[in-house]
C-alpha cells in the first residue's frame, strides 16, 4: 500500500556532523518505511484483514486493516491473524486475536504485545517478532505484567494492548546463508580489536598473535566493558519495576 509507506534517509551510524557515532552500520538495501497504527484509536469501528505482508524494517509481518469508511491501516500481525478475520479496537471488544483493548478489561493470564507504557503515547513494548508480555495481576490503578525480558513492572489500566502474540516466531530460526544478506541488513564487518592496529584500538599491536596485554578487554575509546552496567542510576520508571530482567 504505496500511502502507507514514506522514504528513509540513510544515515548509516553518522551522526549530524557526517562522523561515524555507530560503528558497522551502512550499505543497507533501498527501502521504505511502512506506517505503522501503534496507538489503535479508531475506536469501536470492526475492520477486516486484507492481507498478511512482509515488513523489511522489523521482524515481524504486518496486516493491512480495512475499515468500512474505506480508510486502511497497517498493524502488527499476531499469530494466528487470517485474512479476512475482522478485529476491533474498543473498551468493549471481546478477548480475541488482534483485538485492542485497555488493561483494565483484559482478564488476568492473557498473552499480550502492542502495550503501551503511557496512555494515548502509542505501543511501545512486545513488537517483535514471537514476543509477548502477560497480565499478572491487577490491581487499580496498575496492571502487572510480565514483559519479554522477564522484568516485571507496574502499567497504568488505562493503557491499551493487543491480544496474542506477535507473529514470524520461527524467524529466530532463520540462517543468513552467505554475508552479503547480512549487508543488505545494513550490517559492515567487526574486526576485532586484537588484530588491529595499535593507534585504533587500546587491544592492537604485538608481534605475530599476541594477547590483549591488560588484565581486562576496554572498548576501542579505552574504557573498561567487563560488568559496566550502562543503564541510567536514577531512572524515572524505576518506581514502576517490580523485578529486574533476569541476570
Amino acid at each position: 500500500m504505496k500511502r502507507l509507506t514514506k522514504p528513509i534517509k540513510k544515515r548509516s551510524g553518522r551522526d549530524t556532523s557526517g562522523r561515524i557515532s555507530v560503528r558497522h552500520h551502512g550499505g543497507a538495501h533501498k527501502r521504505r518505511l511502512r506506517e505503522i497504527d501503534f496507538k489503535r484509536d479508531k475506536l469501536g469501528v470492526p475492520a477486516e484483514v486484507v492481507s498478511i505482508e512482509y515488513d523489511p524494517n522489523r521482524t515481524a509481518d504486518i496486516a493491512l486493516l480495512s475499515y468500512p469508511d474505506g480508510e486502511k491501516r497497517y498493524i502488527l500481525a499476531p499469530v494466528g491473524l487470517k485474512v479476512g478475520d475482522h478485529v476491533l479496537a474498543s473498551e468493549e471488544a471481546e478477548i480475541k486475536i488482534g483485538n485492542n483493548l485497555p488493561l483494565a478489561k483484559i482478564p488476568v493470564g492473557t498473552q499480550i504485545h502492542n502495550l503501551e507504557l503511557t496512555p494515548g503515547k502509542g505501543a511501545q513494548i512486545a513488537r517483535g517478532a514471537g514476543t509477548a508480555a502477560t497480565v499478572l495481576s491487577k490491581e487499580p490503578p496498575f496492571a502487572t505484567v510480565k514483559i519479554p525480558s522477564g522484568e516485571t513492572r507496574m502499567v497504568p489500566l488505562a493503557c491499551r494492548a493487543t491480544i496474542g502474540q506477535v507473529g514470524n516466531v520461527e524467524v529466530k530460526l532463520q540462517k543468513l546463508g552467505k554475508a552479503g544478506a547480512s549487508r543488505r541488513r545494513g550490517i559492515r564487518p567487526t574486526v576485532r580489536g586484537v588484530v588491529q592496529h595499535p593507534g585504533s584500538h587500546p587491544h592492537g599491536g604485538g608481534e605475530g598473535r599476541s594477547g590483549i596485554g591488560m588484565p581486562s578487554p576496554k572498548s576501542p575509546w579505552g574504557k573498561k566493558t567487563l560488568g559496566k552496567k550502562t543503564r541510567k542510576v536514577k531512572k524515572y520508571s524505576d518506581k514502576y519495576i517490580v523485578k529486574r530482567r533476569k541476570k
